[in-house]
């Protein structure tokens, strides 16, 4: 499959699949960046593939730096809702040479994710909310 330059992707993609926003291709891959360079400074090599579940992870974390308690609502505008969400963005980009994977890489890998709510919304909540 030919490799296209990441916009050229997404433009691509969007077009197919319009579920999800431009902004969320882009901090994919920015999430990506950042869980390989977390990754790599733990394993000493800045070339090697990033499962699924090392994805999810990479995102969550990326996504309360850089958002906060704002990151579902950010989230929601794009059409980000589920861990699900994520991985059919990830096949969306492996699909139009955008992004790579293994055989061993499969969609069912996002599914078994992290709840929103509970990564996102509930630590930002005050403690009497939290518990109800």
């Amino acid at each position: 499959m030919q490799r296209r330059g990441f916009e050229e992707a997404v433009d691509l993609v969007v077009s197919k699949d319009p579920r999800y926003d431009r902004d969320a291709y882009t901090f994919l891959r920015e999430s990506l960046e950042f869980t390989l360079k977390n990754s790599s400074s733990r394993s000493g090599s800045d070339d090697r593939h990033v499962s699924g579940q090392e994805l999810m992870e990479g995102f969550r974390d990326f996504a309360l730096q850089e958002f906060g308690p704002m990151a579902v609502t950010v989230f929601d505008e794009w059409g980000i809702r589920t861990t699900q969400d994520i991985g059919s963005m990830v096949f969306n980009l492996v699909e139009v040479g955008a992004f790579g994977k293994t055989e061993d890489d499969k969609l069912e890998d996002f599914q078994a994710g992290y709840d929103f709510h509970e990564t996102f919304e509930k630590p930002f909540l005050p403690k009497s909310w939290a518990t109800k």
